[in-house]
């Protein structure tokens, strides 16, 4: 598919999922959110009550939501109307905190229209995966954010969690029974393009864009800015397993999020 093409089918995969992904994140969100994502986040974008952050492929506003409740002013913006509808529902109370607005994070030029040097920070919480090209959005961000200004961004970890990898169990006998938990993966270096479900049972699989972790911090710093925060996250060994190989506790070891803080260089 063209670039374009990837991105309409992407679009019109979260439309058609936005009602099942809003049901099942709701206000509260999910455990890889809650655990690995949000509390580092929090801490790499350092947030002060009225702290103007923009909110990048926002989804229904969960993230957005978390931010007004500590005080910040919040732009957010995701492709998908029908995600865009859901977090206005669920915001009422944040009315006026949050300004959700209908844009597409790979088109430059609109995202100039949020204005320049405007912004304190910024975030994109598990998205940069969702879009064909960054490029453009880390090009915009240059002049949207002010001076030493940060944007944090988290990715399922594309070396252990991308869309060749396969999680396994394997059982071995040496006169007791041991069971060990792996990840198998069979790309990294080389981006593709995959369909996926970031859901399970959600009705239209969208695409995910592997890219290998140099590429995105080149992209970062091709644009002005270094990497000063930079976290791999795991479940504890303690954390239930969802489902029989879904990512819990008996992968303590292997990190299924990596979350990264870049900054503007003073110029």
């Amino acid at each position: 598919m063209t670039t374009q093409d990837s991105n309409q089918f992407s679009k019109d995969a979260w439309d058609a999922n936005a009602e099942h992904w809003d049901a099942r994140m709701g206000d509260d969100g999910n455990d890889f959110f809650n655990i690995l994502c949000w509390p580092v986040i929090e801490s790499f974008l350092a947030v002060h009550p009225d702290s103007h952050i923009l909110d990048i492929a926002c989804g229904n506003g969960l993230t957005s939501r978390r931010l007004a409740a500590l005080g910040c002013r919040v732009t957010a913006f995701d492709f998908s109307p029908n995600l865009i509808e859901k977090a206005r529902l669920r915001s009422t109370q944040y009315a006026t905190r949050i300004d959700y607005r209908v844009l597409d994070a790979t088109d430059a030029q609109a995202l100039l229209s949020l204005g320049g040097q405007n912004f304190d920070s910024s975030l994109s919480n598990m998205a940069l995966f969702d879009m064909p090209e960054i490029e453009p959005l880390f090009r915009a961000l240059r002049k949207l954010l002010k001076p030493n200004s940060a944007f944090v961004f988290s990715l399922m970890h594309p070396a252990f969690n991308n869309p060749s990898a396969a999680l396994l169990a394997e059982e071995w006998d040496d006169g007791e029974l041991h069971t060990r938990y792996a990840v198998k993966t069979s790309r990294y270096m080389t981006q593709f393009e995959s369909k996926g479900l970031a859901l399970r049972n959600q009705p239209k699989p969208q695409l995910y864009f592997h890219r290998p972790i140099n590429d995105y911090l080149n992209v970062a710093f091709q644009n002005g800015f270094i990497l000063d925060g930079f976290e791999e996250r795991a479940f504890e060994p303690e954390h239930p397993q969802n489902f029989v190989l879904g990512w819990g506790g008996k992968f303590s070891e292997i990190p299924p999020v990596l979350i990264a803080r870049v900054r503007l260089a003073n110029p």
